[in-house]
């Protein structure tokens, strides 16, 4: 057998990872006393060691300080949510005052639609990828049908134009020519959900502009996976969740990027007093001053103990730095592939673009001979402890986050799936 091939290999690619020790800072689900190969982390990020003493040290100052812990120490919770301004700027490619940690993915999507969704009679359409996920779908369509439109004519889907639902720029470039005159925004993803295929975001938001439309980004697959240049980029807003690959928890406080040209106080929005420029926020009068950047689009107080373990996930970013991560995940992906041709061609089907620039952490697989084999293989997978997750109607998603994920682990996948396959 070639030696690239062997589980040797794989424990000789453990030891020479310059990262490995960062897998230590995790815990891991067990199964038989051992740990679970957990590709998920595209789903729910694992949780770091330091979280239970980040959300501790939150509990303990409010058992013993209680409001006063408002105005206490270098983690006051006045000022929390600023403590995740520059880690989440580096890691999307911003500056600190663009992005602020708030709500949830899809009411930061409604709130920014407010202020970058404008329609008029002539511009009242919004374009998406097919199959987008169901939340941004269905947000999108509300907000249609509540400016009085119809998502049936102004929700427009780009048809993948390639092989396994792949999207290439060209299709975009043309859907965009298309119907640019009637565009009032274009939403599209970081990486797919179900592909996980990655785009070219500086070429789709210049597209956008050109067509006079503007441009949002939904990043809840991309964010702490592949390399993102918000500013540079300059669409006019992004959300994105951290309860993925960015390890904050379930349900975690989301994260929002507003471009800089739109921070400041006379762009519409939805307002709320947290929005309100904190150097007069308590003087406690009627009228709304924005706070400048993207902290001016908050309402309510920040959800402190939801802040805290992103705050925890955000410091093992910093020291890892996010070029090394993806510099991993570049190889453990590569060296996923690499095992499932060689030696599960006959059982897998690999969806996700082969062009690595094309891609993050996530293969989308497909098993050869139909959704009832996929869905076996999955369930087998679970109960030998290996857990990746399953997309209707027959993709198993394998996601090999490169803060945890070891070569072994792969090696341990392609060796399950063989013995299920009877190879």
């Amino acid at each position: 057998m070639n030696q690239i091939l062997t589980r040797d290999h794989a424990t000789a690619l453990d030891a020479a990872d310059p990262l490995r020790e960062l897998r230590d800072e995790f815990l891991f689900p067990q199964h038989q006393g051992a740990d679970q190969a957990y590709f998920v982390g595209n789903s729910l990020g694992l949780q770091p060691r330091g979280t239970r003493a980040a959300v501790q040290e939150v509990l303990d100052k409010w058992s013993t300080l209680a409001v006063e812990g408002h105005f206490s120490g270098d983690t006051q919770w006045m000022t929390y949510h600023e403590l995740l301004a520059a880690p989440l700027a580096q890691l999307v490619g911003a500056l600190p005052h663009e992005v602020v940690a708030m709500n949830t993915l899809t009411v930061n999507l409604h709130l920014l639609m407010v202020s970058f969704y404008r329609p008029t009679r002539e511009r009242p359409a919004i374009l998406i990828e097919a199959g987008a996920f169901p939340s941004d779908q269905h947000a999108l369509a509300s907000q249609i049908r509540f400016h009085g439109f119809d998502p049936a004519t102004e929700l427009i889907e780009v048809q993948p134009d390639g092989a396994n639902g792949i999207v290439s720029l060209a299709a975009i470039e043309r859907a965009i020519g298309e119907h640019g005159p009637r565009l009032a925004l274009v939403l599209w993803p970081g990486v797919q959900y179900r592909t996980g295929q990655a785009f070219d975001l500086d070429a789709v938001a210049r597209l956008a502009r050109a067509a006079g439309a503007a441009v949002g980004f939904d990043l809840a697959h991309a964010v702490g996976n592949i390399p993102l240049t918000l500013h540079d980029a300059a669409p006019d807003f992004a959300v994105w969740c951290h309860y993925k690959y960015l390890n904050a928890g379930p349900g975690a406080v989301a994260g929002a990027f507003v471009h800089e040209r739109h921070g400041h106080g006379d762009t519409p929005r939805f307002a709320g007093w947290w929005g309100h420029d904190k150097r007069t926020r308590f003087q406690m009068g009627p009228e709304f001053v924005a706070a400048p950047g993207a902290d001016g689009w908050q309402l309510g107080n920040p959800p402190i103990l939801s802040m805290a373990p992103l705050r925890a996930s955000l410091e093992l970013f910093e020291r890892a730095g996010l070029p090394a991560l993806r510099r991993k995940s570049l190889q453990l992906t590569g060296y996923l592939e690499t095992l499932i041709h060689a030696r599960l061609a006959e059982t897998l089907q690999i969806l996700t673009p082969a062009d690595p620039a094309q891609r993050g952490c996530q293969l989308s697989l497909r098993v050869i001979g139909g959704r009832e084999r996929g869905r076996a293989l999955f369930e087998y997978l679970q109960s030998v402890g290996v857990l990746g997750d399953w997309r209707e109607p027959d993709v198993i998603r394998i996601s090999p986050v490169p803060l945890y994920t070891r070569y072994r682990d792969i090696y341990r996948f392609v060796e399950e799936v063989e013995t299920w396959a009877g190879v």
